[in-house]
């Protein structure tokens, strides 16, 4: 179908993953193709992307000056892309996202969708989806509550009750909970692998 039919939704979206959280945006230029497209839908007002970013160097640019502005970056994927087989063109799933800003100390927390879409000719990520349904903004010295929630939830695979099982007791992560918990994904039937 494709001419890197080893590169699963899986191998992809871990890609994206690693370019995101672990501030190497060089990697996407082996998850996304040439002229990617990347389209944001954001229903906060606590964050602002550009709506619509067309090319791997524009995406990339983006990446970079998210990295740049944030730190201590974990997505949480209610996934198992592993099931999606080479030939599916499309995956979607929701997620759990967290990070503090470097200039303020702020926290932010959110939840929202991905869907991705892949070239049928190369078998990489031409279309990119994001929609952030909540991002909320909490103080600097929730930080640390944030980051002990986060260290028990398997990464970056979970589930919605992985999710909520340890929630800090934060009041403004309310819509963020909200989001997550109108799903029940079922527990991944295997680990992540490392590519």
């Amino acid at each position: 179908m494709s001419e890197n039919p080893e590169m699963t939704f899986e191998k992809l979206i871990h890609i994206y993953i690693r370019a995101k959280d672990e501030n190497r945006p060089h990697l996407l230029a082996l998850a996304f193709s040439p002229d990617a497209v990347l389209e944001m839908t954001v229903k906060a007002s606590t964050i602002e992307f550009p709506p619509v970013t067309n090319g791997l160097t524009s995406i990339t640019g983006v990446l970079s000056k998210f990295s740049r502005t944030y730190e201590n970056i974990y997505t949480f994927c209610l996934a198992r892309p592993w099931l999606a087989t080479v030939e599916d063109p499309h995956y979607s799933f929701d997620w759990l996202v967290g990070m503090s800003e470097k200039e303020s100390g702020n926290v932010f927390v959110g939840s929202g969708r991905y869907d991705w879409y892949r070239s049928n000719s190369t078998g990489l990520i031409d279309q990119l989806n994001i929609t952030i349904e909540a991002m909320q903004a909490l103080p600097g010295e929730c930080l640390n509550p944030v980051l002990d929630w986060f260290a028990e939830i398997p990464y970056p695979w979970c589930t919605s009750n992985e999710i909520t099982k340890n929630v800090p007791d934060i009041d403004v992560l309310e819509p963020v909970i909200k989001y997550i918990n109108r799903i029940d994904t079922p527990r991944p039937d295997k680990q992540s692998k490392d590519i």
